[in-house]
């Protein structure tokens, strides 16, 4: 079979037969879809082809941006809409729009030389590094729909961009964090050169003027390392203390502090050692394994954001005379009645009042195929009417939603999470402890042996068994595990997976887009008259080609569509083809266009759709949701170490059971809501079982949430993937098999830090508590320790990636 063509503007495949073509540069291009055609041919016609000779990477789908209809596009006309991201200033407006599609820096050259030659645009700038448009523009010549509207012309879609508070404050956060780091790194290296001048085992013979200054200096650099940088470790210090909670906040700001005070001591009277490099190499050390932890944290912190995604930002209401106008979701009251046309969201929990359609819930059910809804039944916010126009009115907004309610799951079943406790926390609590007391012991003492050694050694004491390597013990490892799993195409989310998988011995596993790959294929196809299945394949395409159903993209592109398509919602299509009427779909509904006798089926399992015309049956054709080639290596990998196995599926046909068997998974269960699912997760944990879940929808969330370790598939829902602990980026799932080893080698590496940072500090202990600890050798020690713990870590990068 020829290999296809790839689409020119995409680089999709073209499909056989593709009818869309378009000149650009000077020769005629194929595109796999009418809507490449489209923006090719608006790139073309606005004198902008040259975008195609420098871009470095294909361009998105069109066909795969977020659609948006004409008339919500003019919502954004409103002033009260413009609000809160549009700054008027005199004559020009000017608002901040974010852009999807873009995938190379020709598409900055494109998008700003298109809007630019738009009358009334005044400035144009696109921001590469976040995908950020400025755009400013006279409003009364340029409406900002008509902006919107040409930038979908070449192929982008534009969102208004509005700060998030959340996102907002942990993105300065970060950006202090980076200052902090920094500013101690680059004042620790000048005052540890300033420093170490005065040691007297360097021999440096200094003038005692030239002593004085490097002290003065010495102490100038390190107070911004204090009280700028190492403010965070004196907050948490007096926080623990008020709650009488001993961590290494404590441990550090002591040490920290200690040696400050002694340095102006010393500084000040010119008697002493100065401890200021050590209050330096504290900072840089323990600010670095903080950010390194906060950088792993700030990829979960959007997670319960992503569900205003699910649903539409505008609805159509009818009014009393039955005329539709298009308003905002905010504006929508109880009662109303709205229509919902064909490939439009559901904008609230209602019932049917008109019409008969499928209704998509696969991201709420895991139902893969639409269901067929009548008048009177429910339907639910953020699903997708497939086939027919709908008249729904309205019983639940907002809050009260059965998308809410899946929130709701989501918060308490986070609240309840069991949370496996940080091993480094338990070590330095005890540890401290001892180190506080000894410290007591061992200044009275020398109280009584030696009053002017008294302070220094206890100074010493503290600062040589500050536990800066144990603090860095376990963020250096799980760092580098998290960078090491993602080549292997798993990414950690949460830093309790590593410690957590170890521990795991229940799977509890989603079906359809986890074990099946989420998409209906055409397995076979069983002609019943002198037709080929070549020849019943196109008269099926040409039928389906016409139908937003999912079931159509199974059948591929039609040499040519049928005409006067009819969907006859829960049955099947009806159209003409060269003046044949056929139908497809139900077998009743197919035969009774005949009169006959539907044809008897195989057995085989999947979808099993007919294909008829006025003579009688012509094929059928078996639809199926393929496994994923590598589920059965995750199924035999944890029969291996013994797990018990749960399939879970929000869906309710044949296939759950089918899987099942195929796999060799003894417990399934189908038609599961998302609370009767996470009933049967607290049912294990009441076992008690270390569960692992693994799912995509956002009927799994609740349950990804409450288990002990949570995987989402890389091709999940936003909320899916950023609830989970770890989202398998490449979709293998062989990936989680890799995991578990990985797991296995970071813990032994975690285990091997935090005995050796407690070795360390506890062999140090008695020399420091006899005065035998000098600042040279307490500052050389604990670097030794610490560059030990991370250099072990980085034995975690050593893997191979798949």
């Amino acid at each position: 079979m020829a290999t296809p063509l790839p689409c020119y503007h995409c680089g999709l495949p073209v499909p056989s037969g593709s009818r869309f073509h378009a000149q650009v540069l000077g020769d005629t291009r194929d595109f796999c879809c009418p809507g490449c055609q489209a923006v090719a041919e608006a790139i073309v016609s606005g004198g902008l082809e040259h975008y195609y000779k420098h871009r470095s990477e294909n361009a998105a789908n069109p066909q795969s941006l977020p659609q948006v209809l004409p008339d919500e596009l003019a919502l954004y006309d409103r002033k009260d809409v413009q609000q809160p991201f549009v700054e008027h200033k005199g004559e020009l407006s000017e608002t901040c729009l974010l852009i999807e599609g873009i995938s190379c820096a020709a598409c900055g050259w494109l998008i700003e030389k298109h809007l630019r030659t738009m009358p009334g645009v005044d400035e144009a700038r696109l921001n590469l590094s976040n995908h950020r448009l400025i755009v400013r523009w006279s409003d009364s010549q340029v409406p900002l729909s008509k902006l919107l509207s040409e930038l979908r012309k070449i192929g982008y879609a534009a969102h208004p961009w509005q700060a998030d508070a959340a996102a907002q404050q942990l993105q300065q956060e970060n950006r202090r964090a980076m200052r902090q780091l920094g500013v101690a790194g680059m004042l620790w290296m000048q005052v540890m050169m300033a420093t170490m001048a005065t040691w007297p085992e360097f021999n440096i013979d200094l003038s005692p003027e030239l002593d004085k200054i490097l002290r003065w200096v010495s102490l100038f650099l390190t107070t911004p390392i204090v009280f700028y940088c190492c403010g965070q470790f004196f907050r948490g210090a007096l926080r623990d203390l008020r709650t009488r909670h001993l961590t290494m906040d404590v441990s550090v700001s002591l040490a920290i502090a200690g040696a400050y005070i002694a340095g102006i001591w010393s500084t000040v009277t010119g008697q002493g050692e100065l401890y200021f490099d050590a209050v330096g190499m504290f900072a840089l050390f323990l600010l670095a394994g903080r950010y390194l932890e906060r950088r792993a944290r700030e990829r979960t912190a959007t997670a319960t954001a992503q569900l205003v995604n699910l649903l539409p930002a505008s609805c159509l209401r009818l009014d009393e005379y039955g005329q539709s106008h298009r308003i905002l979701l905010s504006e929508l009251n109880i009662a109303d009645q709205v229509l919902v046309p064909p490939g439009a969201l559901l904008p609230a929990d209602g019932k049917i009042l008109q019409g008969q359609s499928s209704i998509d819930e696969s991201l709420l059910t895991g139902e893969y195929l639409p269901q067929p809804r009548r008048p009177g039944d429910a339907v639910t916010a953020g699903t997708l009417n497939v086939e027919g126009p709908l008249t729904v009115e309205v019983q639940a907004l907002g809050d009260a939603t059965r998308l809410s309610a899946i929130v709701r799951l989501l918060e308490r079943a986070q609240s309840d999470k069991p949370k496996l406790a940080m091993l480094a926390d338990k070590v330095a609590h005890w540890f401290l402890i001892v180190v506080l007391l000894v410290a007591a012991v061992v200044g009275i003492i020398w109280w009584q042996i030696d009053p002017s050694r008294a302070f220094w050694i206890v100074l010493s004491l503290l600062v040589a068994t500050c536990p800066c390597a144990l603090a860095l013990a376990t963020p250096t490892a799980l760092t580098t595990a998290t960078g090491s799993l993602h080549k292997l195409g798993m990414l950690l989310t949460r830093g309790h997976v590593l410690e957590g998988l170890n521990h795991v011995d229940t799977l509890v596993l989603d079906k359809t887009g986890t074990l099946t790959e989420g998409k209906l294929t055409l397995s076979a196809i069983h002609p019943h008259t002198a037709l080929n299945s070549d020849a019943c394949l196109a008269l099926a395409a040409a039928l389906e080609n016409r139908s937003e159903h999912p079931i159509a993209r199974a059948f591929g592109q039609a040499p040519e569509p049928a005409d006067s398509v009819t969907s006859h919602p829960g049955l099947g299509l009806e159209g003409q083809v060269n003046g044949r009427t056929l139908r497809i779909g139900q077998a009743e509904f197919v035969c009774e266009l005949s009169n006959t006798t539907a044809p008897i089926i195989s057995g085989e399992h999947g979808q099993w759709l007919l294909l008829g015309d006025t003579q009688g049956p012509l094929a059928w054709f078996v639809l199926d949701d393929r496994l994923r080639e590598d589920a059965a290596e995750l199924i035999e990998a944890a029969k291996a170490r013994h797990w018990e196995i749960l399939l879970l599926s929000g869906d309710s046909s044949p296939m759950v059971t089918e899987v099942a068997k195929q796999l060799g998974i003894d417990d399934a269960r189908g038609g599961l809501t998302p609370d009767a699912k996470l009933a049967v997760l607290k049912q294990l944990h009441s076992e008690g079982r270390r569960v692992l879940m693994l799912g995509d929808g956002v009927n799994d969330v609740p349950v990804l949430a409450a288990a002990d370790i949570s995987v989402a598939m890389g091709s999940a829902t936003d909320l899916a993937k950023t609830s989970a602990d770890a989202v398998l980026l490449s979709n293998r799932l062989s990936s989680l098999v890799q995991a578990l080893k990985m797991a296995r080698r970071t813990r032994h590496i975690i285990i091997e830090n935090l005995i050796w940072a407690s070795a360390y500090n506890g062999l140090v202990l008695p020399f420091a508590a006899f005065g035998w600890i000098t600042p040279i050798w307490a500052a050389l020690g604990m670097s030794l320790s610490s560059l030990l713990v991370v250099l072990n870590a980085l034995r975690l990068a050593r893997v191979r990636p798949l």
